[in-house]
């Protein structure tokens, strides 16, 4: 019974950032990340499982290094998707988008460039920004 496959400790865990709630600082996760409220950082996983979602109404002014990245909110920065980015209907990214998988939804809307990149199981190992080339 205990400790066996399946189990709910073998499942990521979920944060949640609420509507109303603001954090100020770098924010290092495992597992999922759900933005509703407002976050003023750096956001960041190593876990090649992690994602973030910045649900319509969050707003993340800073940059994002995580595998995978759903948005239909707004961010303020460079995203880094080791993996895949989705941007919903309702998303507004003002920064450049490094990806190797992307899905983009009539309405989304992007101020920055696309950057093609190969997969990465670790987003710390994307590239700085400078070296970086137009996809």
């Amino acid at each position: 019974m205990f400790g066996k496959k399946g189990d709910v400790s073998d499942h990521p865990a979920t944060t949640l950032i609420a509507k109303g709630t603001r954090v100020e600082g770098e924010l290092n996760f495992l597992g999922c990340l759900e933005i509703e409220g407002t976050v003023i950082g750096n956001v960041h996983s190593e876990d090649q499982k992690s994602r973030v979602r910045i649900l319509h109404g969050g707003l993340l002014e800073g940059e994002i290094r995580v595998s995978d990245v759903v948005i239909n909110g707004k961010v303020k920065g460079d995203i880094f998707a080791g993996n895949l980015i989705k941007l919903a209907s309702k998303a507004v990214v003002e920064g450049n988008i490094h990806y190797s998988l992307i899905e983009v939804d009539k309405g989304a809307e992007v101020i920055g460039s696309f950057f093609l990149e190969q997969a990465h199981t670790n987003v710390s190992t994307f590239p700085a920004e400078s070296q970086a080339t137009d996809a």
